[in-house]
């Protein structure tokens, strides 16, 4: 029943969103050049469907991200596990990292170009930029805060690493550092697209930029829409991923 409420939400609200763009359309001064229709854009979606441009652009898109979004989650997490395990070391690492972190990802852009060119690696390194600092961080504040008696508990039991690492420390920061995970998902697709309208000839991105150069808004919103709906995909999915691994570790 949740499920199937959870369904109806979204569409609901996807409705709305439509309803509300169509209503901004009929009263608009704009030319349908410029502003488009729902239905010019859902027009534009099936051209781009049967082209296989949105498939291609699709594939590429989503390849760069899983490369950047899953190696910054694990280089992060795994260095958050050290550095919140040496509180002293990172006492030193930390106002480094509170100097970098507020920096976007996109202000590294044109270096990140001059030194990879253009091509795939710029947008993988901006993914990797975006995720890096929210779970890095998230994940030593959950190593920190666990408390002393599970280590107590776990000396007293005679568990010792690695055990210890998996059977105690990573379950009991696991909620947190998936909160981080779940919250960098979002902003890495985000950096993914801005990243491609920069540094790449090819993705969803580049074809944003593509259609914006050749005139073609409804191009463009349906890009923009196809982005939003695989951002939510995403997102749901991840949430899955994440109740799966808590009822294995025995959070729900």
């Amino acid at each position: 029943m949740k499920k199937l409420n959870s369904i109806k939400y979204v569409i609901v609200s996807i409705a709305i969103l439509i309803a509300l763009w169509q209503v901004a359309f009929i009263f608009s001064d704009y030319s349908e050049a410029l502003f488009p229709s729902p239905l010019m854009a859902f027009n534009a979606l099936i051209e781009l469907l049967t082209s296989g441009q949105l498939l291609e652009s699709f594939i590429t898109s989503m390849g760069r991200f899983a490369i950047g979004y899953g190696l910054s989650v694990i280089v992060a997490v795994i260095l958050g596990l050290i550095l919140g395990s040496l509180p002293k070391v990172f006492n030193y690492v930390n106002p480094a990292l509170q100097l970098l972190r507020p920096i976007s990802p996109t202000a590294w852009m044109p270096f990140v170009v001059l030194l990879f060119g253009i091509g795939d690696l710029p947008a993988i390194v901006i993914i990797f930029i975006a995720a890096f600092f929210p779970v890095l961080l998230s994940t030593v504040s959950a190593i920190m805060k666990i408390d002393d008696i599970y280590f107590r508990v776990s000396e007293n039991f005679g568990i010792r690493q690695p055990a210890l690492l998996w059977k105690v420390i990573l379950p009991a920061a696991f909620p947190q550092i998936a909160n981080a995970i779940h919250l960098a998902l979002g902003s890495a697709w985000i950096f993914l697209v801005a990243g491609e309208m920069v540094g790449a000839q090819s993705g969803l991105g580049y074809q944003i930029i593509d259609a914006r150069n050749n005139v073609r808004a409804d191009l463009l919103l349906a890009t923009i829409f196809v982005i939003g709906i695989i951002g939510l995909l995403l997102d749901f999915l991840l949430g899955i991923v994440e109740k799966k691994v808590l009822r294995a570790w025995g959070g729900e």
